[in-house]
């Protein structure tokens, strides 16, 4: 078994649970009881679109792709620490 053809079997099932769990923070992301909620489904949703264009990009070995996830990653790390420094102290800023 050739290693494209492992890849594209792992894929048939990862893209599914990718799908689900990104349907499932979405969800999150609209009905959120709370602000902590909603911004843990957007984060989540955001790292798991970075880690599955980093897969997409091992695939086509694309350095466009992982630039695009390590991008995405940083920003949704950012959000991170921006938004829990509001919550602390009720401002954003230096």
């Amino acid at each position: 078994m050739s290693l494209e053809s492992q890849f594209f079997l792992l894929m048939k099932f990862v893209v599914p649970l990718y799908l689900l769990a990104f349907v499932i923070y979405a969800i999150r992301a609209f009905k959120g009881p709370t602000i902590v909620d909603i911004i843990l489904a957007v984060d989540c949703m955001s790292f798991d679109i970075a880690a599955f264009m980093a897969i997409l990009a091992i695939y086509f070995k694309s350095v466009f792709l992982i630039s695009g996830a390590i991008i995405l990653a940083l920003w949704a790390y950012l959000l991170d620490i921006y938004i829990a420094k509001h919550l602390v102290s009720k401002e954003v800023g230096a």
